[in-house]
């Protein structure tokens, strides 16, 4: 039972952990008045259940009820997901339905006042938020926030506020000054703010400050102020008896210090005297009224005079007051201003006397003797001269009285050093490289010389002696002059040394032509020298170091390759020879005396590399080469070398070039380049000829027995056809014939044992027959003269042309097959007829042409 209360408690606890509360984010009171405006700064953010707000209700003065579990109260606004039904025309929502809710009710009114609530749901969310709003009839006064200590000439901001903000509404200040505005309308804060800068003055202590509200009509609602403390220095001032502050010597003055104003209250009164603090002893009478009593002034009392006071903030002080003693002037004395003076310059003398007035009359003194006509206090000299030399006075007066004469003042007039001349101490005539002493003198000097200068050479040099020495002098030396000096410095006349010397400058100039030199032009040269001391001078000429001729030009009617060279001009007189820089003459010609040469130079074997090259003898140099051969064709090589790698047999010949300059064009005379056979070479081709000779014995071989055996077989073949009894029978009758048949009278038949034979035909006549020869038929003439004494008959042999027969199609296993078939006038037929029958039978396509007494080609032996 105990445990029963705790259980309960945590099961409450764990059912509801899941739920989260609603944040919102707004002022807890915002604050207006009767007519104006409110803003109600809000933000929210909704449980994690919740996704968007699905109703808003704005109550004024709400209660819950605990009977319907439902708040009650005026409803200033309502909005659903559905529909926004503000119940009050003032009242507008400016928010969204995630994350603001934000109102304005514009205008409030008192009633008003109270507490809102912001009654929002989502999904099964629900939210009850409240609001505080108070709401015056009257604006309130903004608040003023000043530093907590304002100082004099320090730069300060102020500050006025006020927790409302609204549109149109504005805070003004009663000084003038930067002023930066701003309105807050946040969530954490509802404000305007003023905020003025400005450099206080000591006249703003006690001053009012006033900040004021305004509507945007421009009238004043509520305004606060307050009184500025502006802590400062004292101010103060001084009141002077006499008034002007002008007292003659031995008279009494009173200065009375007065404090305008001190925050904080000043401590401590002194004066001063020129910015410097008096002495106690100096002051006479500093009483309660803070007075300073001069009884008897004296000049040294004259100057300015100041009061100073001082407080926590710092120290004051008031104006100068200017003490005028007058007197009469004091004994005066002489400044001389430049001193010493040179002679010819300005020099200015001033009399100085100290007076109160300042005088207003001199009188000046030279050597003890008054100067008429000079009664100003500065006596000007615009060009001292040597008689103004001496000692000068003088005395002033004003209304007081005279002065007196004081101490003399001397002027002394400085001068350079008077007619300076330069002697020069050297006997006789002057040569290049003699020793030359110079002198350097002059007539007066005040002060006295104290160093002497020379411009030897151009350059000046300083020395204490009046000698210059020359060890060496220069050819070319210029004028020398030599100057003496003191303070100022006096120049002698220049001394020129005239100094003897040998040529120079010499050189070789070319008059003509007058750019370039070409073989066959006309040239003329000229010896040039820049100067001669003596001018008396004779000119030569050398070429290569040899000498040519003499005179001052050399000219060459039409000059050639061969002269040119390295010419040398020579110039001498009494003192000496100058020889000019050589000067080399080139003279341009076209390209000549061109030569192949070859290497290597020694017998050239094919294989190798052969370098020709083409030699010339040109000025300008060959830009171009071109090479031919023997037989004059250009081989397309425009080098200076010919190179033939690997070099052939087929290479031999003779080869020429060609070469090329601006100016024209040579050729070399034809050089021969002999290619040998290398021993490999000749080898081959020794082993090539001994193998043609062995076939060339073999093919003879074989043709001597080719030709034994063919005898042999043709031997043979004679042989055969005498042996051979076939033969056939030839009727020759010139009258009109039966049909053959197989009697008697067909005793010829074909005899086609050997191909390729001689075919052989016999006549036998049977004994008593007698038959007439018919006209047109002939004989060979192997048959003319047989005897016909043979016993009944007469036989002949008859050698005929043969028919010669091509054919196609058929074997010769074939063709001797046809040929048994085949006998002279079978059924009245020739040879060649009975043969293209049978072949046809056969089946042989080929086509044949027998001709007389010859068998087919493939029956022959």
């Amino acid at each position: 039972m105990h445990l029963l209360g705790p259980s309960l408690l945590l099961l409450e606890y764990l059912a509801f952990s899941d739920s989260v509360p609603w944040e919102f984010d707004h002022p807890n009171t915002l604050y207006t008045w009767e007519g104006a405006c409110v803003w109600i700064p809000c933000t929210y953010r909704m449980p994690k259940s919740g996704k968007y707000l699905n109703s808003l209700i704005l109550y004024h003065s709400y209660k819950y009820d605990e009977v319907s579990k439902e708040y009650r109260g005026t409803i200033l606004y309502n909005k659903t997901n559905t529909e926004e039904a503000p119940k009050d025309r003032r009242v507008e929502f400016l928010g969204d339905n995630r994350s603001n809710c934000t109102f304005r009710i514009d205008p409030v009114k008192v009633k008003d006042s109270g507490q809102l609530g912001l009654r929002m749901i989502s999904g099964s969310d629900k939210w009850m938020e409240e609001i505080g709003l108070n709401v015056s009839e009257t604006a309130p006064p903004p608040r003023i926030q000043l530093p907590p200590e304002i100082q004099e000439l320090k730069e300060v901001t102020l500050t006025c506020s006020l927790n409302f903000a609204c549109f149109g509404y504005q805070l003004q200040w009663s000084l003038k000054g930067p002023v930066v505005s701003s309105t807050s309308l946040t969530p954490k804060t509802v404000s305007t703010e003023s905020k003025l800068t400005y450099q206080p003055q000591w006249t703003d202590h006690g001053k009012n400050l006033t900040c004021q509200l305004l509507d945007p009509d421009q009238r004043v609602l509520s305004e606060e102020t307050v009184r500025l403390d502006v802590k400062h220095p004292p101010k103060l001032k001084i009141e002077v008896s006499p008034k002007e502050a002008t007292v003659t010597k031995g008279e009494e003055v009173t200065m009375t210090c007065q404090i305008i104003s001190s925050n904080p209250e000043y401590r401590h009164i002194s004066w001063l005297k020129d910015g410097i603090s008096l002495r106690p002893e100096e002051m006479w009478g500093v009483q309660e009224k803070l007075k300073l009593t001069l009884s008897t002034v004296t000049k040294e009392m004259s100057g300015k005079y100041q009061c100073e006071a001082l407080n926590d903030i710092g120290s004051g002080k008031s104006e100068e007051v200017d003490l005028q003693v007058l007197y009469a002037p004091e004994p005066s004395r002489v400044q001389i201003l430049p001193s010493p003076a040179k002679e010819g310059n300005s020099v200015v003398l001033t009399c100085t006397s100290l007076a109160n007035p300042p005088p207003t009359n001199y009188t000046w003194y030279h050597n003890e003797l008054e100067v008429p006509g000079r009664t100003n206090k500065t006596f000007h000299i615009p060009e001292v001269l040597l008689g103004h030399a001496g000692t000068y006075s003088c005395f002033a007066e004003n209304r007081l009285g005279p002065g007196q004469v004081g101490q003399e003042a001397e002027l002394d007039v400085q001068y350079p050093p008077k007619e300076v001349i330069t002697v020069i101490q050297n006997p006789g005539p002057i040569r290049e490289g003699d020793e030359v002493t110079l002198s350097c003198i002059y007539n007066s000097s005040n002060p006295g010389v104290t160093e002497y200068r020379w411009n030897p050479q151009g350059t000046l040099q300083k020395s204490s002696s009046r000698l210059l020495k020359i060890p060496k002098v220069a050819w070319d030396t210029k004028p020398i002059t030599c100057w003496a000096c003191n303070t100022w410095c006096s120049q002698g006349l220049p001394v020129n040394l005239d100094v003897q010397y040998a040529p120079k400058d010499v050189k070789v100039l070319l008059i003509s032509p007058g750019s370039e030199i070409c073989s066959g032009d006309k040239v003329h040269l000229q010896c040039h020298f820049s100067s001669s001391r003596p001018t008396d001078v004779h000119f030569f000429w050398k070429k290569n170091g040899i000498l040519l001729q003499e005179g001052s030009e050399l000219r060459f009617d039409a000059i050639s390759p061969e002269d040119a060279g390295s010419y040398n001009c020579l110039v001498n007189n009494s003192v000496g020879q100058s020889t000019s820089e050589a000067w080399m003459l080139q003279v341009l010609y076209a390209p000549r005396r061109l030569r192949v040469s070859v290497s290597p130079a020694d017998g050239v074997t094919e294989g190798k590399k052969v370098v020709l090259t083409c030699q010339s003898d040109a000025n300008p140099p060959v830009y171009e080469y071109s090479w031919f051969d023997w037989n004059n064709q250009s081989l397309h090589r425009y080098d200076q070398m010919l190179r033939l790698d690997p070099v052939k047999v087929q290479h031999s010949g003779t080869y020429r070039c060609r070469g090329t300059n601006r100016l024209g064009v040579g050729t070399s005379p034809p050089s021969t380049l002999t290619v040998y056979y290398s021993p490999e070479t000749i080898s081959r081709r020794a082993a090539l000829g001994v193998g043609f000779c062995l076939a060339i014995l073999l093919l003879v071989i074989w043709g001597v027995k080719f030709q034994r055996s063919w005898k042999r077989i043709r031997s043979r073949q004679e042989l055969q056809e005498n042996s051979s009894g076939q033969s056939f029978f030839v009727r020759n009758k010139k009258i009109r014939r039966a049909p053959l048949s197989e009697g008697p009278h067909s005793l010829g038949c074909f005899n086609p044992v050997m191909e390729d034979a001689i075919s052989y035909a016999a006549l036998r006549f049977p004994v008593g027959e007698t038959d007439t020869q018919r006209t047109g038929d002939t004989e060979p003439s192997e048959t003319q003269g047989l005897s016909l004494n043979m016993d009944d008959t007469v036989t002949y042999s008859v050698v005929q042309r043969r028919h010669v027969v091509r054919w196609q199609g058929c074997g010769r296993r074939e063709m001797r097959s046809l040929a048994s078939a085949v006998s002279p006038g079978r059924e009245g037929l020739g040879l060649t007829q009975q043969w293209q029958r049978l072949r046809g039978r056969a089946g042989c396509s080929g086509q044949g042409v027998v001709r007389a007494g010859q068998a087919p080609p493939h029956l022959r032996p």
